[in-house]
């Protein structure tokens, strides 16, 4: 990239006088820098190490000193938002298209292999800037608009969809479901039968778009995770005891999971542990905490089949080694 179309598109300021006008690349890891490169230098200790492997610019935030007068040193005033103008510029010469679909559907699409050009983005920054900066051209991306910026794309498209019921469940239970689809047997898949829909609004992307793909074993995808635990809320292999955590993490999805689970449920004890933002109306099965460390003691206070518990994922349940005690400690 030239040095004048950088600083063009991101705004940023030049605080020297630098003998280079253009970058090979652009080198977010200090030990992978070669001669030519741009280093985008988020943590400034890394940035002596750059210069010696090389680097023909530094892009930085934070003030600091100027090394070598001539390399070109780019002030910005947040990295991240430069990255993304960059990138956005980079999709638009690429002509790339990005569709937008919620959140569900696009970590099922996850679960799946497709053709090269298309490409399911997830991730923050940096993460998608690797992934994209030298995506083929005439690419199609499927995105969510709940995980990343749409101001990333010129070119975006709501994702194609239809009210056809093309899936047919098998057999099922409340974590698990085998179906068919387009005459493919898919056997006890780690899916609940409440994610279908959105798996066949996956499908319905694919067939509109003609994009080729191949289903691997469905997992968990943070979303209605069920973890199976023992009495001292230990993780267990899936369906191998007898009290279930179902997380959620995403607030805006916790109400139509629990109308899930009260119609799909109604032989078991099920206790609701949400957040104090919650709008949800409490009954004498819901329980409120104003911090995620009193999400243990509900639990350990009340007897259940199942505990639906939003606003956390199941990392709360990770176990770390007490330096100074030796004591195993649930981690908060």
């Amino acid at each position: 990239m030239r040095l004048e179309n950088l600083l063009a598109l991101t705004h940023a300021n030049l605080q020297s006088d630098p003998c280079v006008s253009n970058f090979e690349n652009i080198i977010f890891n200090v030990n992978k820098v070669n001669r030519g490169d741009l280093f985008i230098a988020k943590n400034t200790e890394d940035i002596p190490e750059a210069i010696k492997n090389g680097a023909y610019g530094i892009f930085y935030e934070s003030s600091t000193e100027i090394l070598d007068n001539e390399i070109a040193w780019i002030q910005t005033a947040n990295i991240d938002e430069a990255l993304k103008k960059l990138l956005r510029f980079r999709l638009i010469e690429k002509e790339v298209i990005a569709y937008e679909c919620n959140e569900i559907a696009l970590k099922l699409a996850m679960n799946c292999i497709t053709d090269s050009h298309f490409v399911v983005i997830y991730g923050n920054t940096e993460e998608l800037f690797k992934k994209l900066w030298h995506i083929e051209n005439r690419s199609t991306l499927l995105f969510s608009p709940t995980l990343n910026d749409q101001k990333l794309f010129a070119n975006k498209k709501p994702a194609p969809s239809t009210s056809a019921q093309e899936i047919t469940v098998i057999e099922k239970t409340l974590f698990e479901t085998s179906f068919i689809y387009e005459n493919k047997y898919y056997e006890r898949q780690l899916i609940s039968p409440f994610f279908i829909p959105y798996l066949e609004e996956l499908f319905n992307i694919f067939k509109s778009l003609k994009i080729n793909y191949k289903l691997k074993k469905l997992t968990s995808i943070e979303h209605f995770e069920a973890v199976f635990t023992n009495k001292n809320f230990e993780i267990k292999e899936f369906g191998t005891s007898n009290n279930v955590l179902i997380f959620e993490s995403n607030i805006n999805l916790m109400e139509v999971e629990i109308n899930y689970l009260q119609n799909h449920a109604t032989w078991a004890n099920i206790i609701y542990i949400l957040p104090q933002n919650t709008s949800l109306k409490a009954n004498a099965n819901t329980f409120i905490y104003k911090d995620k460390s009193e999400i243990l003691d509900i639990l350990k206070e009340n007897k259940f089949n199942f505990a639906f518990i939003a606003g956390v994922d199941k990392t709360i349940l990770e176990k770390k080694e007490e330096k100074q005690t030796g004591q195993l400690t649930l981690e908060f």
